[in-house]
Order: C-alpha cells, then structure tokens, then sequence
C-alpha cells in the first residue's frame, strides 16, 4: 500500500478517528491490526516474516531478563543476532552472493550446482529487522528493560507510519509513546497535515516528475551522452532526497496526526560542508543505528588511527550492502568510507588554505558544501547505475560534451520545463524551511495565511503531481 495511493487515504481515514475513540488498554490491538493489514497490503504471506521478528526478539528480551548469567544472556543475543541476520540474509543476499560465486565459479570451468532460491524481497525487511535487533541490543546492554506485553511489542515492530521505510525507531523513545494516553489535539493535527502536504509535494511534484528523466538515463546507458549524464545525475541527486525525505515527512505527519513523534531522518544534507556531515544529516536513523551497534561495538576511535580508519571502512561498507544486493552497493558504500575517512585526515589542515588566502568563512563554507555535494553526485552515479559496468561507462563519459543540444530531447521541452519548474520551487521552499522550519513559520503566521499556504501546496500537488502512483525508492531496501 503505497502512502500516495487512494488505498491508504481511506485505510488512513479509517485508522485516525478509531485511534481516538477506542480505549487505551485496547489501542495496541487497534495498532497491531492496522499495522499487519498495512503491510500485508503488499503480499499477504509474507507477514509471517514480520510475526516471527516480533516472537523472536520479545522471547530472547524477556528471557535474558529473567536470568542473571551472562551466559545465557549473550545465548539468547545471538538466537535473536542469527535469526534477524538469517532471515535478512535468506530473503535478500542468499542469491546475491549464491550469483556471485557461480559466476567465479563458471569463470574456472568449476561445477556448481547450488540452485537460487524463489523468493521475492519482503518489502521493508531491512528497516524492520533493524529496529528490532536495535531493541534486543538494547534490552541485552540493559538500557532499557523488555516489553512484557506481547501485543504492545507487536504493535511497536509493525508500527505503520515507519514500518516499510523508516525512519529505524529506537524502542526507549517509540515504546513508552504507544502506551500513552492520547486525545485529540487540533493542533497536532494540523501541524501533522502540513508534514504530510509538505512530504506530498516532494514526492509526487518533485521526486516523480524528475524520475522520469532520470530513468530515462539510467536505464538506457549506452544510448545517451554526457551531459544527459550530468543532468541526470544531478535530478537523481534531488530526486532520491525528496523521494525519500517525502516519505519521512508523510510518515512523521501520519504519526503526529496519532500523537506520536517519530525521529527525524533528514536535516538538510546538501548544505553538509564535509562527508562527515553529510552522514550526520542524510537518513539520520540508520548511520546512527550503524554507529551505536556496529562502529563503536568494532572500536570505534578508542583503538587508535589506523584501527579507526578500518572500522569507518567497515561501517560504511555494511551500510552500502545493506541498501541492496548489488555490487553497485558495496561499491557506493566504501566510496563513502573512502570519503569519511579523507573528510577525517584533512580536518586538521582544512583551514591553512583559506586563511592563507584569506578567503572570508561564508565564500569557505560554500566551497566546502560545493565540493562535498559533488562528491555525493559522484557516489549517486554508482548507488543509481543498474550495474557495475553502466556506473563505470557513465563516470567515463559524464563531461563529454559533444552533441550537447541532445540534453533536452529526452523528454520533450514541456515536460523538462516542469522538471526544472518542481526543483526551482522546491529549492526556494526547501530554503524557507532551512531558515525557519515550515511548521513553526507557519504558526507564527495569521490563520488566513496558515490556510492559504497549505491551500497552495495542495493545489501544486494536484496541478503539478505526476498521476500515476510512483513507489518509494527505499522501499526496495
């Protein structure tokens, strides 16, 4: 069920008034219910996957807190590591590397006869087996203590707003938010629906409508030149970020409509002036899920330079691999170390140049969010390309200018006017939020102008949205 889709308009419209009207002991039930149909909106079989990371993780908590041996409790860490990992590893990468290896293997005239498995990849698989585990770490470093309550737990893992694409919630600050009373708040829901306009607007105006030059490109490599590459490489760029920020503010508002507050995921990553804080800036839930339970359990910076170095390379080589199972992927993912671990080695000498030349710190700092955005376009190339060799054709050919006039066939000049259109409107929108946030300037507003503004985003989603239901890139993660 696709967040722009008529299908979750009415599931919404249904689950919002029922969430207030049924009594709090009985709302994880309302929760729970809306959750699976959620997802089962996708492939009904394929719950089960969801049922059994719930089971999984509410018996190795609550076991590991009814014992006082280490042992046990690291027994049943490891029962809840293996079965997320496994479950992750069976339905995304088993016929990832089971390729990989008959393709070496085929390369030396080896026999090899491990067949692939049927399956389809679970939607949201990778966002919900994280945040469960996140919790099971958790509950084993005894930050916090287990849920006791089953369907409450349930309700928490297959939390619709989040379920499918996050953002990864942690269990201390989405848990108790469950189990709190709420009633209407006019305000909330206000606020709720700006998010969800705001997050419609980005997606169907800006996303979709750039898309469809982007894939334009990206899906047939060899037929186009180097400036559709430059071109597409830099929709692409704007494309994922309001494709998938879309999604997060959609689900942020659905949530707040609830009354509940989900983290949030992106804070303007482009205006990042080092790779290091782009990461700090760019899906905020994961790099800090990677952070907290596998770059500091590695070492993180307690165990020298070089040590530190490896384990940034390794983070970020996992974190490529867990966006998909392609090459493109692992290679994106340790450009990305490559970058953090140069944005770390140049820190210490990163003013010299400037205060030598004496360059003033705003003509600094715009250099600095010049370089690392085209850094970032440079590792979109690869995260884009369908396959290792297109990304290397592309990153060849990207500034052969020959035939240059051949930019603007693709789509036809009405339909790239729009394009260029959605992003201009989106820049001058996304600089008002930087500024001041849109919800807070918004309050601050007379309630004429709250209206009109709100009115004005509806009506350029409707006149300017692409019709067809496009789905979320992340969902595929």
């Amino acid at each position: 069920m696709l967040f722009n889709s008529i299908e979750f308009l009415i599931f919404f419209l249904i689950v919002a008034p029922l969430y207030f009207l049924v009594p709090l002991r009985f709302r994880w039930m309302l929760l729970l219910a809306a959750g699976l149909w959620f997802y089962m909106a996708w492939r009904a079989d394929y719950v089960v996957l969801l049922i059994f990371s719930a089971l999984l993780d509410y018996y190795t908590t609550n076991s590991m807190d009814r014992t006082d041996s280490q042992r046990r409790r690291r027994a049943y860490l490891f029962m809840s590591l293996f079965g997320q990992l496994g479950l992750l590893f069976t339905f995304k990468y088993f016929n990832f590397f089971n390729n990989s290896i008959r393709t070496l293997f085929q390369y030396y005239n080896l026999p090899y006869e491990i067949p692939k498995l049927n399956v389809l990849l679970p939607v949201g698989i990778s966002f919900y087996t994280f945040q469960s585990l996140g919790y099971t770490i958790d509950v084993y470093l005894k930050k916090i203590k287990p849920e006791r309550h089953l369907g409450v737990f349930a309700a928490f893992v297959a939390y619709f707003p989040q379920l499918v694409a996050g953002p990864i919630q942690r269990a201390e600050v989405l848990l108790p938010q469950l189990e709190k009373p709420r009633h209407i708040d006019f305000e909330r829901i206000r606020q709720g629906f700006l998010l969800v306009l705001w997050g419609f607007f980005k997606k169907v105006v800006v996303a979709d409508r750039l898309a469809t030059y982007v894939d334009a490109v990206y899906n047939n490599v060899p037929d186009h030149t180097g400036l559709q590459y430059l071109l597409a490489t830099y929709f692409f760029a704007f494309q994922i970020y309001c494709d998938f920020s879309g999604y997060t503010d959609i689900a942020m508002g659905a949530s707040k409509i609830l009354g509940v507050d989900l983290a949030k995921n992106f804070d303007h990553p482009y205006r990042s002036k080092s790779t290091v804080e782009f990461w700090r800036r760019w899906h905020i839930s994961l790099s800090s899920w990677l952070r907290d339970y596998l770059y500091i359990p590695l070492g993180g910076n307690r165990k020298g330079v070089t040590r530190t170095y490896v384990n940034i390379a390794i983070t970020m080589l996992l974190g490529g691999l867990w966006h998909g199972a392609n090459w493109t992927f692992v290679l994106w993912g340790a450009l990305q170390g490559f970058f953090l671990i140069a944005s770390h080695l140049k820190q210490p000498y990163a003013d010299r140049p400037y205060e030598q030349l004496g360059v003033p710190v705003f003509i600094r700092n715009m250099i600095r969010i010049g370089i690392t955005f085209h850094l970032t376009c440079l590792s979109w190339v690869i995260f884009r390309a369908n396959n290792i060799s297109d990304a290397f054709h592309i990153l060849r050919h990207i500034f052969d200018v020959r035939n240059g006039y051949e930019w603007a066939t693709i789509l036809g000049p009405e339909k790239l006017i729009l394009c260029f259109g959605s992003l201009v409107m989106f820049l001058a929108l996304d600089w008002i939020d930087h500024v001041t946030p849109l919800p807070q300037l918004i309050a601050s507003k007379p309630l004429v102008l709250r209206w009109a503004f709100q009115y004005v985003l509806l009506f350029a989603i409707i006149l300017f949205g692409m019709r067809e239901a496009h789905v979320f890139i992340y969902f595929a993660f």
